[in-house]
């Protein structure tokens, strides 16, 4: 029953379309400086605007059918009631979803403590060795 009212409702759209399409313009907006129209008391009764308020009440008359219709296939739940709700990471795990984990860098088993006399940091193994006078 709803996609037959549906192809109803499409064919009337584009019937009026057309409908107003083909309707002489009055040169200004809503019927206002055209002499006539619409809005005036003595409003034109040409076939195009009865044809054009014909289409205009059966295609309200289908968009409150086709409303009226999709209420009744409806269930009484909310759309936002389906949607699964991930609960999210243990606090105690620091860093951003998708990263890999942790974003602090990773900590050394090997420190020295904080009480070390020594204050030269070691040499990389890369580097020439410092002359020995200096």
């Amino acid at each position: 029953m709803e996609s037959v009212v549906l192809v109803i409702h499409l064919v009337l759209a584009l019937a009026l379309i057309g409908v107003v399409l083909m309707q002489r313009s009055e040169g200004g907006g809503l019927g206002m400086g055209g002499g006539g129209g619409l809005m005036s008391a003595r409003g034109a009764a040409t076939a195009l605007g009865k044809i054009t308020w014909g289409l205009a009440g059966a295609f309200i008359v289908t968009s409150l059918a086709l409303t009226i219709i999709a209420k009744q296939s409806t269930s009484g739940t909310s759309v936002l009631d389906g949607v699964a709700v991930e609960t999210p990471a243990a606090a105690d795990t620091p860093g951003l979803p998708g990263l890999g984990g942790d974003l602090l860098p990773p900590t050394s088993t090997t420190e020295p403590a904080a009480d070390a006399t020594t204050t030269e940091t070691p040499a990389d193994p890369n580097l020439p060795p410092a002359p020995a006078g200096q």
